[in-house]
C-alpha cells in the first residue's frame, strides 16, 4: 500500500538506504523487471528523512574539506562527489585519476575527521559526465545522467556505419569519449 512520492528504507548492496516511491507497487509487470528486486524494508519515519536531509546538505562542505585533504597528501586525484549514506553510517567520495592511487592513508585520516566509515571509489570519464548531470548538444539532459544506466563501448566503426561526420568535435561527448 505504498503511495507514489512516499519515502522507505530499502535494502542495496550498500546496506539500508533512502528511497522515494516513484512507481507504486504492482504498476509494473513482473516480465518488464530485468534484475531482481530489493525489498523495501520499511516505511521511512520523519525522523529518518530528517537525518538524510541533514547529511546531504553537509555533502558539499565534506567535499570541499575532502579536496583539502587530497592536496595535503598530495594524492594525483580529483574528487567529484560525496554521498552520505541516509544515516550517516557510510560516507563514499567518487573520485577519478589517471591510473591507481594509494590512498590508504587518506582513508585515515577522513575516518578520524569524519567519524564514520569512508568508501573511496575510483569511476571513469563517462561516470564523472552522469554526475554533473549538464547538457548535450541535442539540448536535453545528458543520456548517462537520465537514462543510460551501463555505458557499452562505443567505437569510430559505430560512427562510421551510421554515416556520422568523423569531426572529433561532433562525435564526442562532454566526457572526452565518443557519444553514446
Amino acid at each position: 500500500d505504498l503511495q507514489v512520492g512516499e519515502w522507505v528504507i530499502v535494502e542495496t548492496a550498500k546496506g539500508a538506504e533512502a528511497g522515494r516511491v516513484v512507481i507504486a507497487p504492482r504498476q509494473l509487470q513482473e516480465s518488464q523487471v530485468n534484475d531482481p528486486l530489493k525489498p523495501v524494508m520499511r516505511r521511512a519515519s520523519r525522523h529518518d528523512v530528517l537525518l538524510r536531509q541533514h547529511y546531504r546538505a553537509q555533502e558539499d562542505s565534506v567535499l570541499a574539506t575532502c579536496r583539502e585533504r587530497v592536496h595535503a597528501h598530495h594524492l594525483p586525484m580529483k574528487l567529484i562527489e560525496a554521498d552520505y549514506s541516509f544515516d550517516g553510517s557510510r560516507l563514499t567520495i567518487a573520485f577519478t585519476a589517471e591510473g591507481r592511487v594509494d590512498f590508504r592513508d587518506l582513508v585515515k585520516d577522513l575516518a578520524g575527521q569524519f567519524k564514520t566509515r569512508i568508501e573511496l571509489r575510483q569511476i571513469g570519464d563517462r561516470d564523472e559526465a552522469k554526475a554533473h548531470e549538464g547538457f548535450g548538444i541535442c539540448g536535453r539532459h545528458y543520456c548517462c545522467s537520465s537514462w543510460l544506466d551501463d555505458f557499452p563501448p562505443v567505437s569510430i566503426k559505430m560512427a562510421k556505419e551510421q554515416e556520422l561526420p568523423l569531426n572529433p568535435s561532433k562525435i564526442t561527448g562532454p566526457c572526452g569519449r565518443l557519444l553514446c
